[in-house]
């Protein structure tokens, strides 16, 4: 599997720690602890040596000593702090703050425990940050998804219909109107599964893709065919497997999409192997990319892309912009 950047780059900065410590040490010894090849820690270094602080001088930049490396010994003269740990600055602490107050919503009382415990130490160290992270939270749709979580659970505690506006992974957003059947967590996020009237089947809801809800003065239809499981549906268990094949400079691609199985092909080309539930999803993904994507796979899925690709070119022939 193709490595990703935030791997290298969490790597490189433990090899920074790790020379400090390590004084005189050889290219050998340093791709033994590291589990990497000694070209990975050459290569490793170089980039190393050419980063540093703001400035980007050369009194700025991480330094090591030439004449050992010739000798294929590793010492490091100046580390430009990257080896202490950085204190938060404010925007910093506040963007952990709401992520950890987001986190805490969609989880149990139980499970929530050492989030708010996290977010007391943390209030306590950001000081004035903290009130303008209660700030963005309250804008955000913080209290907005817990508001949805309580609408949800007091639809199901009194038997009555929801009505709701929905966006799925695509951005195609729908109105619908579903009886609630259970609210499940997978202790990250928040699932309706409900009966939609709409697609006449059981359908599962993301409750923070729920634009709007209203509890309706309607009772919700009893569906005792439906099998509760207790637990949200992942969206492996209903995912087709593709296969595409993206150009080097698309790389990045590959550390988007989670889940995804990449590898590299001998002619640079990156493959990546990912489960899709939604087919409209993936076909705006690879028809952004263009020329930058070949190859896709199973038959059936490229005939679904390749006829949304020429209905959407015969749209714009039609307004005269090809």
């Amino acid at each position: 599997m193709a490595e990703t950047a935030p791997e290298r780059l969490t790597r490189m900065l433990a090899m920074v720690a790790y020379l400090r410590d390590h004084p005189a040490v050889t290219v050998d010894e340093v791709a033994e602890h590291f589990g990497i090849t000694p070209r990975q820690v050459l290569a490793d270094v170089n980039t190393l040596w050419v980063s540093g602080t703001p400035g980007y001088m050369h009194g700025d930049l991480i330094d090591f000593s030439s004449d050992d490396l010739e000798h294929g010994v590793l010492t490091l003269l100046d580390s430009r702090e990257m080896d202490r740990p950085l204190r938060l600055s404010p925007g910093e602490a506040v963007a952990l703050l709401v992520a950890l107050q987001s986190l805490a919503a969609t989880l149990g009382p139980d499970d929530a425990e050492l989030v708010e415990e996290t977010i007391a130490v943390l209030r306590t160290a950001a000081g004035e940050a903290a009130v303008a992270a209660d700030a963005i939270r309250l804008h955000s749709g913080g209290r907005a998804l817990d508001e949805r979580v309580q609408q949800v659970r007091e639809a199901l505690t009194s038997g009555r219909r929801l009505h709701l506006r929905y966006v799925s992974a695509s951005d195609q957003i729908t109105e619908r109107e579903v009886d609630p059947l259970q609210l499940l967590t997978d202790s990250q996020r928040w699932y309706l599964l409900a009966w939609c009237r709409r697609a006449q089947d059981v359908r599962q809801f993301r409750v923070d893709r729920i634009l709007t809800l209203r509890v309706l003065d309607v009772p919700a239809d009893p569906h005792p065919d439906v099998e509760l499981t207790g637990r949200p549906e992942p969206d492996t268990a209903r995912a087709t497997q593709v296969r595409f094949e993206i150009s080097p400079r698309t790389r990045w691609l590959a550390e988007q999409l989670p889940g995804a199985r990449t590898e590299d092909l001998v002619d640079g080309w990156i493959a990546i192997t990912v489960g899709v539930v939604d087919m409209a999803w993936l076909a705006n993904l690879l028809m952004g990319l263009g020329d930058d994507v070949r190859a896709v796979e199973p038959p059936d899925v490229a005939a679904q892309l390749r006829d949304r690709a020429r209905s959407a070119l015969a749209a714009y022939a039609a307004l005269d912009l090809l």
